[in-house]
């Protein structure tokens, strides 16, 4: 089983690249048992989303 800062690091590197099949599958397994894994993850998404959202937005003078 992965430790937390590995899973952590794995969550990442997910924004990037796509997972091979036992890394996938070695994070899945770390998020069913890890609270603070499954909510770092959601931070991430969140942050994503808020950047992306940012990012389209042109605040900007006109």
């Amino acid at each position: 089983m992965l430790t937390c800062k590995h899973t952590t690091r794995l969550l990442s590197e997910a924004l990037d690249r796509p997972l091979g099949k036992r890394e996938y599958l070695a994070l899945r397994m770390h998020l069913l048992f890890c609270r603070g894994c499954r909510a770092f993850r959601q931070n991430i998404d969140f942050l994503r989303q808020a950047s992306r959202s940012f990012m389209g937005r042109d605040d900007g003078p006109t």
